[in-house]
């Protein structure tokens, strides 16, 4: 069964057809209706609240001719303490496939294990692929580096601020080692790369494309992108004044985009915090393509759902 919890659990030729037919599928949304999924129901477990994965999924789902299914884990009976591979097993038998937006990586890792259909990683603590796909998608278009990643995306630059140990930051350091980018890293030393990410490129056989630096303007210094999350996550609220306090210097303002290329670009995966992680210049700035890179998950996601449904169909 094949599923999609991590950047690299597609191939290079799968990752490519994949972005093809997100680019095709974007191109042709207002033409024709898609029938990828062919009327099957796809569960969408969420533990954490959502707006833009919900919605692009959901959208999705509809437009490639499934049905979607939404499954709040808090009403459902693993919110009673049901097991994970209880519920999994009881599920494959109802759904063709399962998106999941949760907090530890190990859950989706054990909805895979036990699951009969496809789990989708919708987000994770450690990872948010799905967005990171639609990140490079978006990459593609602006930097007008046409439809293959590895082409388009190979030597540029990516300056990431704040919080480098979070699940962004984790994507873009997996997605640089396959992509072949420069991922410049930037914030306080006590918010490093984790041991799990690192270990998950050494079980990847990549070869690390990311350096770490506590200096806001070298990281950004010649950059094609500059980066940036929120400070407090969902599940850190606890330690949210000291996380906001230790970020401060590492705000995304214009004088990192001045220290960065000319044409460079300003990414956020939103929601937002003007005045915290980024300025409301940047935000306004012509730079800025937040709105882009949301549309993408629509189409990215589309295309990732498509591409499970064929190769498990084929199995």
């Amino acid at each position: 069964m094949r599923h999609f919890l991590q950047e690299n659990d597609f191939s290079k030729d799968e990752v490519k057809s994949i972005f093809a037919s997100a680019f095709e599928l974007k191109a042709c949304r207002s033409q024709r209706p898609s029938n990828d999924l062919k009327g099957g129901s796809w569960g969408m477990m969420f533990y954490k609240q959502s707006t833009r994965t919900r919605v692009s999924f959901e959208v999705g789902i509809r437009e490639l001719g499934g049905n979607p299914v939404i499954l709040d884990q808090s009403s459902t009976q693993i919110g009673r303490g049901e097991s994970i591979a209880d519920t999994a097993r009881v599920l494959s038998r109802f759904l063709d496939g399962l998106i999941i937006r949760t907090h530890g990586h190990e859950i989706i890792e054990e909805f895979a294990k036990s699951s009969q259909i496809p789990v989708v990683n919708a987000l994770t603590d450690l990872l948010h692929p799905c967005q990171i796909y639609a990140d490079c998608m978006t990459l593609l278009e602006k930097l007008s580096g046409g439809m293959n990643p590895f082409e388009g995306l190979k030597g540029k630059k990516l300056a990431f601020y704040g919080d480098t140990s979070c699940n962004m930051a984790n994507s873009w350091i997996l997605a640089g080692a396959i992509f072949d980018m420069e991922i410049s890293l930037c914030g306080p030393e006590d918010f490093q790369p984790s041991q799990e990410i690192q270990s998950l490129l050494q079980k990847g056989h990549l070869s690390p494309t990311w350096s770490f630096t506590t200096d806001p303007n070298h990281a950004s210094l010649n950059a094609d992108v500059v980066y940036t999350d929120v400070w407090v996550s969902m599940g850190c609220e606890a330690d949210s004044q000291g996380r906001l306090e230790a970020m401060k210097p590492y705000q995304v303002n214009e004088t990192i985009l001045e220290a960065a290329k000319k044409e460079s670009i300003f990414m956020h995966c939103m929601p937002a915090h003007p005045g915290e992680e980024v300025s409301q210049a940047v935000l306004d700035s012509d730079q800025a393509i937040l709105f882009d890179q949301a549309e993408n998950r629509l189409h990215m996601q589309k295309a990732i759902l498509a591409a499970l449904s064929k190769f498990n169909s084929l199995k």
